[in-house]
């Protein structure tokens, strides 16, 4: 099948306009379109509402286009915080994922894929040596991580999940603040538990906190088992490491994300300069 990239903003959310436009090109195609619920660097969650609108300006009808929604970390977060971006079947959507071993900490890669029973139904088939009907790529899977996943949800139940939803959203939230105080570029999006900040200068620094860096960015994914207590170590080792990598006098400056998560996020001295 062809394929069309659609650009993002800055948050990292696509490009309604860029999609729109891309879709009157192609107004004579059917239309498959992954959104994202919650992007892998910085937690941007895509507005399903929105595109289903464009989808409709653009003349599409709803048997001429399938939208799956990639909610693999933010599956278990978004519904515990904020319901107006929830994710229903009352849509028009054509199916969702969640990761069983991100936010819900399942000791073994695992998820859920939903879909509709008429989907299922077309690739469903009958696999003779298990004398049962499979929808499985394989004709089988893993018969334990439905059990992790079963376990992990049973005991957490809906008061655990939604604790853990807003705890994370908060203490990302007071990362964020706490590096802006100290004069550190950094944004989060709506409903995120992303952080994403200035890549730390110094290779060590990374390998130690083990962060994930792209371009001069790096980003802290402030998951359940990530405290205060550690948010404040990590960032009172950050600061003193930053002193000695942009020591007055020195040539190296931080970096510029003005382009990378804003105006408004970008504390830079070039930016405090305007």
């Amino acid at each position: 099948m062809e394929i069309e990239t659609i650009n993002t903003s800055v948050n990292g959310e696509i490009d309604y306009a860029d999609l729109q436009s891309k879709l009157l090109l192609n107004k004579n195609k059917p239309a498959i379109i992954n959104i994202n619920i919650g992007t892998t660097f910085k937690g941007a969650i895509d507005d399903l509402d929105l595109v289903i609108q464009i989808l409709e300006n653009c003349g599409y009808s709803n048997d001429r286009y399938y939208i799956h929604c990639d909610a693999a970390l933010y599956g278990l977060i978004v519904p515990f915080i904020q319901h107006e971006k929830i994710i229903t079947f009352q849509k028009p959507i054509g199916s969702v994922s969640i990761s069983g071993h991100k936010f819900l900490g399942c000791p073994m890669p695992c998820g859920i894929q939903m879909t509709r029973k008429n989907y299922i139904s077309t690739l469903s088939r009958k696999v003779e040596y298990i004398a049962s009907i499979d929808a499985t790529i394989s004709g089988s899977r893993n018969g334990l991580t439905p059990i992790f996943l079963w376990y992990s949800l049973s005991a957490k139940g809906y008061a655990g999940l939604q604790h853990n939803a807003i705890t994370c959203n908060e203490n990302a939230l007071y990362l964020k603040d706490r590096l802006h105080k100290a004069g550190i570029s950094a944004m989060v999006n709506e409903l995120s538990i992303v952080v994403v900040f200035e890549r730390p200068h110094d290779h060590k620094f990374i390998r130690y906190w083990q962060l994930s860096c792209t371009r001069d960015m790096a980003h802290v994914v402030v998951m359940p088992g990530i405290t205060r207590e550690i948010i404040d170590k990590f960032l009172k080792d950050l600061i003193q490491e930053r002193k000695k990598w942009y020591q007055n006098g020195t040539t190296t400056l931080p970096p510029c994300l003005v382009d990378d998560i804003g105006s408004q996020n970008c504390l830079c001295s070039y930016q405090q300069m305007h």
